[in-house]
């Protein structure tokens, strides 16, 4: 099938379903991926991964990460990592990434599989927690805040091991590892001192005076309001061509660019615009694409040649991360129902999860076999999210829990 006519079925079929999960108050995420396993060769085989499908897929995991980075400032990272919000982030995840790897240890898989997919299963996706507490009406409360700090510790600790990983050999001994990473550790750690130098760098603008908002604007003066997106996407393609250029992959870079652009750099209009265009593109066309083209790489053989494992990965990925979760909740004050429902939304793993897959899959460092657990667990995961804490909190004592703060 012609590229175009590829594309064209996975947008239509995933915005449909994506449409149809929302109105069911689910991810659109999940119907998404949904339309590259019934469009791909799981199901009808009308769609086949492709070279150009894998390029229009690149393109969407940088405008993904992209999203996400403009979503958090350092100022979220720095506040996520003081105060007792980093016993439920340390928890939330440690605990899943030792229960991944203690079921893939189980299972014999070799360390690299081991090490992705503990990773994989540690991670708790900031947007889907943040739209499955929009959804609920609970950005304001505690288990709000923690769910988001948590979120945002999370994606940026796997985003560090994933640098650092991204940097062996696909087979490698637990020796290789850490004679190898040491390494990686130090390209890593002076790509985060030029980025931490930048953002110190632009607050002594803001302490003296200067208005960094100002450039933005000439730029759109000279060239137009559409230059500024333009200038955002390239200046977030440096960080990634640079952290490709010490050896990693463009996310990390790109990630860590996106932190940079922080609101206060820009009239309020001028971020609300940008980040409409970047919502407009992303959301509308390339994130709907790369999600279905992670579905066309699931195969049904895969799952059906080892559904202990498949069982396991799913069940330990659901009760570690809502266990972690409980515990940390109980660790700074919450009550068991509170710290349950804080553990049923950190079980949300969605975008960035599969982000991790994907670039994992795409470097050959797991298989297809475990790349479709992986997909499902994303999958299961984030439906069960809102499904699981609807049936523990009743909109009864959701509306009690945003008046009082206090859930009964």
């Amino acid at each position: 099938m012609q590229v175009l006519t590829s594309l064209l079925a996975l947008i239509v079929v995933a915005r449909l379903l994506g449409h149809l999960f929302v109105r069911m108050r689910q991810p659109a995420v999940a119907g998404e991926m949904l339309a590259g396993v019934l469009l791909g060769p799981a199901v009808l085989g009308f769609v086949q991964p492709t070279e150009a499908l894998a390029g229009v897929s690149a393109l969407a995991i940088f405008l993904v990460i992209l999203s996400a980075g403009l979503e958090m400032s350092f100022r979220d990272v720095i506040t996520a990592m003081r105060g007792r919000g980093m016993w439920i982030a340390l928890l939330g995840f440690l605990v899943p990434f030792a229960g991944g790897a203690a079921v893939a240890q189980a299972f014999g898989l070799d360390t690299m599989r081991t090490i992705f997919l503990g990773l994989c299963v540690a991670i708790t996706a900031l947007p889907v927690a943040v739209k499955i507490l929009d959804d609920l009406g609970l950005l304001n409360t505690a288990i709000a805040r923690y769910a988001i700090s948590t979120a945002v510790l999370n994606d940026v600790v796997a985003l560090f091991v994933l640098g650092i990983v991204l940097g062996l050999p696909a087979e490698s001994t637990w020796a290789e590892i850490v004679s190898t990473s040491s390494v990686a550790m130090v390209k890593l750690a002076g790509l985060i001192a030029l980025v931490v130098a930048l953002n110190v760098g632009l607050l002594w603008l803001d302490r003296h005076g200067v208005n960094v908002a100002a450039l933005p604007e000439r730029l759109v003066a000279a060239f137009g309001t559409e230059a500024l997106f333009g200038v955002v996407v390239v200046f977030v393609l440096v960080f990634g061509s640079f952290t490709e250029a010490l050896g990693f992959h463009f996310v990390i870079g790109a990630f860590f660019g996106a932190l940079l652009l922080d609101r206060r750099h820009f009239l309020p209009e001028r971020f609300d615009d940008l980040k409409h265009t970047l919502g407009s593109v992303t959301n509308g066309f390339l994130a709907p694409v790369f999600f279905a083209s992670l579905g066309l790489e699931f195969t049904f053989d895969a799952l059906l040649g080892k559904p202990g494992f498949v069982v396991a990965v799913l069940a330990l990925s659901v009760l570690t991360k809502v266990a972690a979760g409980w515990w940390g909740g109980l660790l700074v004050g919450m009550s068991h129902r509170e710290a349950l429902g804080l553990g049923c939304v950190l079980n949300g793993r969605g975008v960035m999860e599969l982000v991790v897959a994907s670039i994992a899959y795409e470097r050959g460092f797991i298989d297809q076999g475990l790349f479709s657990v992986l997909v499902l667990m994303g999958i299961v995961t984030t439906l069960l999210t809102p499904v699981m804490f609807n049936a523990l909190v009743t909109a009864g004592q959701r509306a009690t829990y945003i008046e009082t703060g206090r859930l009964p």
